[in-house]
């Protein structure tokens, strides 16, 4: 795939099943989901559903397929914290390292006002070295680290919480 004929778009319905496979390529890697095995169209549905105007999944589509997509959704379900998200982002393994996750996320920041959103945060493995540059590089720091958190084919990974506020601090 190449990022060459790009469109962000609100994801569909009929996105789902390509949002699903991108999903599960990144599980025999073990850098980007604590998932170990494959998950199914309908079991992401009530995920996919979930999301709603205000906290949308975003796919990039190149030369009419899905390469890509980002979504943002509710940080931790309290009323105070309603303008706080939590960002995913996954690639189909043949656009990766090609711009188009800057691309995704530089997408998420130009909308995230309208959308009421402050502050974002994102869950990265500690050793997925790739996506905690990618983040990086769009303004996120680290706001913290959970060592040893997730047990994945008998080995220990930390997680690193990575935030970007949009506002200055009141």
């Amino acid at each position: 795939m190449t990022a060459e004929v790009l469109e962000i778009r609100r994801a569909q319905a009929a996105d789902l099943p390509a949002i699903v496979d991108i999903y599960n390529a990144s599980i025999p890697g073990r850098l980007a989901t604590a998932d170990t095995e494959p998950v199914s169209v309908e079991q992401r549905r009530e995920w996919f559903e979930r999301h709603t105007e205000q906290r949308p999944i975003w796919v990039a589509e190149v030369d009419g397929g899905v390469a890509g997509w980002v979504s943002v959704e509710p940080f931790y379900g309290r009323p105070a914290y309603e303008q706080t998200v939590e960002v995913s982002l996954y690639l189909h393994p043949d656009a990766q390292g090609k711009g188009l996750g800057r691309r995704l996320l530089a997408h998420v920041l130009a909308q995230a006002e309208t959308l009421g959103i402050t502050h974002l945060t994102a869950y990265i493995f500690s050793h997925n070295t790739p996506s905690l540059r990618l983040f990086e590089k769009a303004g996120f720091t680290i706001w913290g680290q959970l060592p040893g958190i997730a047990k994945m084919d008998g080995q220990r990974f930390g997680l690193t919480i990575l935030g970007r506020p949009l506002i200055e601090a009141e």
